[in-house]
């Protein structure tokens, strides 16, 4: 699936109090891209992460999926689309405590009525190194773990792409290099295009494409 945003923005209030979170950003995904999008706090990054999966609506710009325009849907549609084709990774693993690592994993397909594929289930949980956890509780595992459960969790409905908003942010820095290792491992597995957000140089120079943003304005690093 090719997922293309065209000058997107998105600007609050008006007059004296308008502020350009984003300005007009353009980009192209494509099925195996790992790409990292860094930038300082308030440059804009996870407004461009809400934009381009379709959590928040632009002001002006377009965003397709494979030539449709998803802003095109109703809020109901627009919600099942995301549930179905996307998956999110956040810097806050948001386990629920009750539920052990297995329920956690399959909760997006639960709540889609639907049934897990457990040879895919088998295959995601052995390739995240959690296989022997899934019946401990969020509490009862490590950081790093917790954070395998929710990769595991985004990857469970099979999206096409991955956003991750600064997935590293609440580890140290062996256990965020190790997730990032994981994620590029999966991404090469599955196939699926992977959109990392994070201020971390060190994470943002794993990605075989890089963005940078500044003030709302996102440029592609170019080497050499």
């Amino acid at each position: 699936m090719v997922i293309e945003g065209k000058e997107l923005s998105k600007i609050y209030g008006s007059g004296e109090n308008r502020v350009v979170a984003l300005d007009k950003a353009s980009l192209i995904i494509t099925p195996g891209d790992l790409i990292s999008i860094m930038g300082p706090s308030g440059s804009g990054k996870s407004t461009l992460l809400h934009l381009l999966s379709g959590l928040d609506r632009p002001t002006s710009g377009t965003l397709t999926y494979d030539g449709k325009d998803i802003y095109s849907l109703s809020d109901k549609e627009l919600s099942a689309f995301r549930r179905r084709r996307v998956g999110f990774i956040f810097q806050q693993f948001h386990l629920l405590p009750v539920l052990t690592a297995r329920e956690n994993i399959i909760m997006p397909l639960l709540l889609d009525k639907r049934q897990p594929d457990e040879g895919y289930l088998e295959h995601l949980t052995e390739l995240l190194g959690i296989s022997d956890r899934l019946s401990h509780l969020p509490h009862e595992l490590s950081g790093g773990q917790q954070q395998r459960v929710a990769i595991a969790r985004a990857l469970i409905t099979k999206p096409d792409v991955i956003f991750a908003d600064e997935p590293t942010g609440n580890l140290d820095s062996k256990s965020g290099g190790e997730v990032m290792e994981l994620l590029k491992t999966v991404g090469e597995d599955t196939g699926k295009a992977l959109v990392v957000i994070t201020h971390d140089s060190r994470v943002a120079a794993m990605a075989r494409r890089r963005f940078t943003i500044v003030d709302g304005v996102l440029s592609e690093v170019t080497e050499g």
